[in-house]
């Protein structure tokens, strides 16, 4: 799998390249998270909306050992 990083600064969004093959075929969000899909349901990337707000949280979480439901 592959694993390449973008932040946008003026969209606020980071995204995770997954795959570098593979036809999108559509979209899911959830919250700030968006995920895109191949024609099979594989994800190809995802962005995280917000992301100057967002991944901190995730940062933080992650270092406490934490759950976020």
């Amino acid at each position: 799998m592959v694993y390449r990083l973008k932040y946008d600064s003026d969209a606020d969004v980071l995204s995770f390249l997954l795959k570098d093959t593979g036809k999108l075929s559509h979209a899911d969000e959830i919250g700030d998270i968006v995920v895109h899909l191949d024609e099979d349901g594989s994800p190809l990337f995802f962005e995280v909306l917000n992301a100057s707000r967002v991944v901190p949280m995730m940062v933080q979480a992650l270092a406490k050992g934490e759950v976020i439901a």
